[in-house]
């Protein structure tokens, strides 16, 4: 817990510092934070990818766990999510603290990187993917509490309870999964990870969402793999 724990903390902080200075953080600055942040999430994401034993397990489960994300349209789904409660908050009430509560908690919950990051968290006690978006939320907490005022700091509560519910899950799940899904899961989501910091970078927006099932489906593949062979000995 960790790691939410530390996500709590930057959103407060950011939301603090938003509501006193304002939007006076200079655009220029906050591309510069921005691509920074992309190349340490790159290379987290690499070295979580690297961790691997069988890249044809990871392979299979991209590529699978890709298409069933686009058959359950996970993408197309989450933004439809956040634009829904948005446009239903904003004609429902006018209040500036409850439309920043909920813009921030959608865009602090909603998103690969808060499930994968507390995944990890949970499973190895590695907090550092949520260090980055810990990061990530703390500027983008200035920038909104800067526009949506202290209201943007209730958030912290709603990452409190998704990222520490879905961690809990995770230690749960540590005790049904053996090593090497472990491993092979964390491979997979670094994949996933070094896709957000291409996504950050600007360099290739990817609908990072729909491969989210292959973090289900890699040990499922994992598990199938010994059966297989003693059928079909390489």
């Amino acid at each position: 817990m960790v790691g939410t724990a530390l996500n709590v903390s930057t959103i407060v902080v950011g939301a603090m510092v938003g509501s006193v200075l304002g939007a006076r953080l200079p655009q220029k600055a906050q591309h510069t934070v921005m691509n920074g942040l992309g190349l340490v999430t790159l290379v987290v994401g690499l070295q979580m990818a690297l961790q691997t034993r069988n890249i044809l397990i990871v392979l299979g489960g991209i590529l699978l766990g890709g298409l069933l994300g686009e058959g359950l349209r996970l993408q197309d789904g989450l933004e439809k999510l956040g634009g829904f409660a948005q446009n239903l908050f904003r004609s429902g009430c006018s209040s500036s603290v409850s439309e920043g509560f909920v813009t921030a908690s959608l865009v602090f919950c909603v998103g690969p990187m808060a499930i994968l990051g507390s995944i990890q968290d949970g499973l190895s006690g590695d907090f550092r993917l949520l260090a980055v978006k810990s990061t990530l939320d703390g500027f983008a907490a200035v920038a909104f509490s800067a526009t949506l005022g202290w209201g943007v700091s209730l958030s912290a509560l709603s990452v409190l309870v998704f990222q520490g519910s879905v961690t809990l899950m995770a230690l749960v799940l540590d005790r049904l999964l053996s090593p090497e899904m472990v491993a092979e899961m964390s491979a997979t989501g670094g994949l996933l990870i070094m896709a957000i910091g291409l996504k950050l970078l600007s360099i290739k927006d990817v609908r990072v969402a729909n491969y989210l099932p292959a973090l289900a489906v890699v040990p499922a593949i994992v598990f199938l793999v010994p059966w297989v062979q003693s059928w079909w000995p390489l």
